[in-house]
C-alpha cells in the first residue's frame, strides 16, 4: 500500500539526509512513498541503442528517486525548510502552512 504524502509535484525541496544533503529542487514525480527532485540524485544509466525506439546508446545522466523522508518542503515566505501544518478555512477547505512561520503553500 502506498503511504499518504503532504508533498505534491511542483513544491520546492531541500534535501536533509544522504549524498546530495543541503541540495534544493523542484518535485519532478512522487511514487510509492519516493520523489524525484529535479537535479538532485543524479546517476549515469548505461544504455543500448535501440533503432525502433529512436533511442540513442550511450550514457545518460538522469534523476534517481529519494525517499519521502530525505527531503523536506521549503517554505517561499521565509525561505527555510520546515515541516507541514494544515489548516482548516472557513468554508471547508484545508491549505498547507509553514509550521515556522505560518505561511499558506498552496499559493
Amino acid at each position: 500500500m502506498a503511504e499518504k504524502t503532504i508533498l505534491r509535484r511542483g513544491d520546492t525541496v531541500r534535501v536533509i539526509a544522504g549524498r546530495d544533503k543541503g541540495k534544493t529542487g523542484k518535485i519532478l514525480a512522487i511514487a510509492d512513498g519516493r520523489v524525484t527532485v529535479e537535479r538532485v540524485n543524479i546517476i549515469k544509466r548505461h544504455t543500448r541503442a535501440n533503432p525502433s525506439k529512436n533511442v540513442r546508446g550511450g550514457i545518460l545522466e538522469k534523476e534517481a528517486s529519494l525517499h519521502v523522508s530525505n527531503v523536506s518542503i521549503v517554505c517561499p515566505g521565509c525561505g527555510k525548510h520546515t515541516r507541514i501544518g494544515r489548516n482548516v478555512q472557513a468554508d471547508g477547505t484545508r491549505t498547507r502552512i509553514c509550521r515556522r512561520c505560518g505561511t499558506n503553500l498552496d499559493q
